[in-house]
């Protein structure tokens, strides 16, 4: 008699000889507001250009065959006289986590590869608790190990994800090694060409989460849509064995409702709600809320806001806004690398704060979560972004799932902060059929998922001789009207902006998603001169001048807010692989368009039409 498929599958993979990967599970909210070991620090490192622990000669991986043994991830440190191996992460050097390796190592400043971490870490494990190995973001691909096994695969630079290692964990002595690789390739998201430096390796923090048993893993408190007296949203238990009692309170609201989850722990709630104190840039008012079952409790800092658009206008509270800009990039130039601390992240938002903003863009890829809970606290409304960037693979069905994962668990986790008041679906991407059914798709897939925060991108413009024309047909499906345009650097020149004209094919409003002019900090020449201050200066002046006479335009964010890395930019006199397009250089000085923009912000009207 012959065994069932399904039988012979779960052997093969259970006896770890079945070609089969496991993803990254769903990711649960709010993971360090929970009791975590932290696993930031020091984990020593190999470099591995040619996948030595990952493939045997044969190009087949070590964890797919019988046994699953032979790669780095066994972590054999004192192999017996008669063994041989090639590596020993003891005798390695060390790299921080959080933080890209590019960085730290100048070895690895240009490098895309292949690199292994590992890190020792003692638990002592209770047995009416869960435990989540959760990673804020690794960058790109990564295969992770726990113990010599392995526990699973993730793809996406900028998004968490988690794995449940309950059932793997010693109770003691444990180690995991993490296989990173940020090698670009045509078919991932973004693709292999981008205007940002490829930091690799774990740029986020990683903790070892623990719950109990049935916890509350997801929810969302929210005002509903177009509604500025009722909050709605939904709470998720996983492992509960029974239908729970699920209790909502806000202390400072004197709320305090309960419900009861269904058979698969979920329950929608709609609480109405008096005399809210509603969040606003002036205002960043946030409430504590706190969710709680027999068994688990979770508590969040909430502000409650509403957004929408009116024709040409966008709607805060019910009131018109204007949103005063900019767009940051998740780089620290003053260290080299990426964000790595709050510390990192409050510099960046208060150097928008300063320059006279009351909106970021988060480019070109979710953010660090810190950032989207600090500008909760501080009162910068967001446009967050996924990084369909360029010239996607828009026929791979596999790109798109991939684009579409990496929008989805962006929403999914900052979905209860009130900054957050536009998803973008991608930037500069070419016009075509194809283009314009996987990006419209993404666009659905943002309404299904949040239909209370506007949905946009950078779109595309035409230009013909003075007139510069705004008609993306993906537009329709878009909420704002929003595009990004170089006039002055890519095109034209500074002195020949007043002479443009823009006509905008649809009624919504304008916001300006990018334009800007490099300019190298303290070199000056007259204002005909590119790379000089004087340049940029003119620029902004001509542009900001140029842009208001649009009819509609609601806001702007300027690209960028500090000068960035990138590996396109390599002019070694100006540039030396720096985009040189911020008001703030890479030392922290303020080059003259700074105060142009910054005296704009100052005294632009928010109300004014």
């Amino acid at each position: 008699m012959s065994l069932n498929k399904n039988i012979i599958l779960l052997l093969l993979f259970v006896f770890n000889i079945f070609p089969f990967e496991i993803q990254a599970q769903k990711v649960m909210q709010n993971a360090f507001g929970r009791e975590n070991l932290s696993l930031n620090g020091a984990w020593q490192y190999i470099i591995d250009p040619y996948q030595m622990g990952y493939l045997d000669y044969r190009q087949k991986p070590f964890d797919q065959s019988k046994g699953g043994k032979g790669g780095f991830y066994d972590n054999i440190t004192t192999p017996d006289k008669k063994t041989r191996v090639e590596y020993n992460f003891d005798f390695e050097p060390s790299l921080q986590v959080p933080g890209d390796w590019n960085s730290q190592d100048s070895r690895l400043l240009f490098y895309e590869g292949t690199l292994w971490y590992r890190k020792d870490f003692n638990v002592n494990q209770k047995q009416d608790k869960n435990y989540f190995l959760y990673f804020a973001a690794v960058n790109y691909e990564c295969h992770v190990y726990l113990n010599g096994k392995k526990i699973g695969t993730h793809k996406g630079g900028f998004t968490p994800f988690q794995f449940d290692v309950t059932e793997k964990l010693n109770n003691g002595k444990n180690f995991v090694v993490v296989m990173v690789d940020n090698v670009r390739k045509k078919d991932e998201v973004p693709t292999i060409n981008t205007d940002w430096w490829n930091y690799g390796g774990i740029t986020r923090d990683v903790t070892l989460v623990s719950t109990p048993k049935s916890f509350i893993e997801d929810y969302k408190i929210q005002l509903a849509k177009n509604e500025k007296d009722v909050i709605e949203g939904f709470i998720q238990l996983k492992g509960a064995t029974e239908k729970e009692k699920v209790t909502v309170e806000i202390p400072e609201l004197k709320i305090k409702s309960s419900f009861t989850a269904d058979e698969n722990g979920f329950v929608k709630i709609k609480i109405p709600v008096k005399n809210i104190d509603y969040w606003s840039p002036e205002n960043p008012k946030l409430y504590d809320v706190k969710i709680s079952t027999k068994t688990d409790k979770n508590s969040d800092k909430i502000g409650f806001r509403t957004i929408k658009t009116v024709d040409k206008d966008i709607i805060l509270n019910g009131k018109s806004i204007f949103l005063k800009g900019i767009s940051v990039h998740d780089e620290n130039p003053l260290v080299g690398g990426r964000l790595k601390s709050e510390g990192d992240i409050r510099m960046i938002l208060n150097w928008a704060k300063e320059l006279g903003c009351n909106y970021i863009r988060l480019a070109h890829y979710t953010h660090n979560e810190t950032m989207l809970r600090l500008a909760d606290e501080i009162g910068l409304m967001v446009w967050a972004e996924v990084p369909v960037y360029w010239t996607i693979s828009w026929n791979n069905e596999e790109t798109y799932k991939n684009a579409e994962n990496q929008l989805a668990v962006g929403i999914e986790r900052d979905k209860n902060r009130a900054s957050v008041i536009i998803w973008s679906v991608g930037n500069e991407t070419p016009v075509s059929k194809e283009r314009n059914v996987f990006m419209g798709k993404l666009i659905d897939k943002v309404r299904a998922i949040d239909d209370t925060r506007l949905v946009a991108a950078a779109l595309e413009i035409e230009r013909d001789g003075y007139a510069v024309t705004v008609e993306d047909p993906l537009g329709d499906k878009l909420d704002l009207a929003s595009f990004n345009e170089y006039g002055g650097w890519y095109w034209s020149e500074p002195k020949e902006l007043p002479k443009y004209n823009f006509e905008i094919k649809f009624n919504k409003p304008v916001v300006i998603s990018e334009f800007g002019a490099d300019a190298l900090a303290g070199f000056h020449a007259d204002d005909d001169t590119v790379w000089s201050e004087e340049y940029q200066e003119l620029f902004y002046k001509n542009q900001l001048n140029m842009l208001e006479k649009i009819d509609g335009l609601r806001g702007m964010t300027p690209w960028i807010l500090v000068d960035f890395k990138s590996p396109r930019r390599q002019n070694p006199k100006y540039q030396n692989f720096w985009n040189r397009k911020g008001l703030i250089s890479e030392t922290g000085y303020k080059k003259k368009a700074y105060y142009i923009l910054q005296n704009y912000y100052k005294n632009k009207n928010l109300n004014k039409k």
